[in-house]
């Protein structure tokens, strides 16, 4: 295969509100933390352990608006998007290390009310109020199994 893929989906709870950077020009970023679970039983002690990842999400102008206004804490919402690295000196000199998720099509699953799911947005429109073409797989395997969703 001569090509590469840097492709990244995820389902899971914002850990905060999405943080707003405007800049000139009328460009913005939204970043909010992740969290995806992974739950399994330990064999030997036949407990349920639950690891929690965090991921550094990145949307940028009017998805971010979008993002802004309608996410909160704890609501799940999926997004699409690729890996970033990016490096910056810290105040001590060091330089520091971080790993982001630049989001390219993100739905919303919690609504308004908590029940239902919302709408799907594209963050690569301009309006970014286009339906995905993603539609999250319907959760219809048992509640026992050692799927991390």
């Amino acid at each position: 295969m001569s090509g590469t893929l840097n492709k990244v989906m995820l389902i899971g709870h914002l850990g905060d509100d999405v943080k707003m950077h405007y800049f000139e020009g009328g460009n913005s970023i939204g970043r909010f933390p992740l969290a995806t679970n992974e739950t399994y039983t330990n064999k030997q002690t036949n407990e349920k352990v639950t690891n929690t990842d965090w991921h550094n999400i990145v949307v940028r102008n009017k998805a971010a608006e979008v993002c802004e206004k309608y996410l909160k804490k704890g609501d799940k919402v999926y997004v699409e998007g690729r890996l970033k690295n990016r490096s910056w000196q810290g105040e001590d000199g060091q330089t520091r290390y971080s790993t982001e998720v630049h989001v390219t099509d993100f739905t919303f699953l919690t609504s308004k009310d908590g029940q239902s799911t919302a709408p799907t947005a594209s963050a690569t429109s301009s309006t970014a109020s286009q339906p995905s073409s993603y539609s999250p797989p319907a959760q219809n395997a048992p509640e026992d199994d050692d799927l991390p969703f």
